[in-house]
């Protein structure tokens, strides 16, 4: 009789943990999801700027000023090293170079012409010739290129925290 009991008690859980989860669950139509791949952290896109309103919002910032900001706007080139850097286009001729937070992580080296958004720090900074270098060897540049670097360079910066790129 005491095994009927443990029996009966344990049918009885499983019967009332499945009808608790079916009520419980939305059905959505595979149509109604945005299919998208996170890099680094997973974050809410509730307000996004598009890349013209970030182009705007950046335009006025000094050298010590940052903005937290989301936005969206078309990749236009990828570190073909190891995808640890990219640019995004905020404009028909800005674009804001965007690193990730710590490198804890990094993007594919295929996204170029891909739309992302983005969520961390933008801010403006003047990059060294040294840097500018390592970053046009990094995009692929020809020798030539390269050399002809010798200012340093004030441009738009972007940490990114997280980085959604839609499948």
């Amino acid at each position: 009789m005491k095994g009927f009991n443990i029996i009966l008690v344990v049918f009885l859980l499983l019967g009332s943990c499945k009808e608790k989860n079916s009520q419980t669950e939305t059905p959505v139509k595979e149509a109604e999801k945005e299919v998208a791949t996170v890099f680094g952290s997973a974050f809410e896109a509730d307000e996004v700027k598009s890349a013209s309103d970030m182009a705007k919002a950046i335009t006025g910032l000094q050298q010590t000023d940052s903005l937290d900001v989301t936005f969206s706007g078309e990749v236009t080139e990828v570190c073909q090293m190891k995808g640890c850097w990219m640019k995004v286009a905020l404009g028909e001729e800005e674009e804001i170079r965007v690193t990730f937070k710590d490198y804890g992580f990094f993007v594919p080296k295929d996204i170029a012409g891909r739309e992302v958004t983005l969520r961390g720090k933008a801010f403006t900074e003047t990059i060294s010739v040294e840097d500018q270098k390592h970053y046009a060897e990094d995009g692929g540049a020809t020798k030539e290129e390269i050399d002809r670097i010798t200012t340093p360079k004030s441009t738009y910066s972007f940490v990114a925290d997280g980085v959604r790129l839609t499948n």
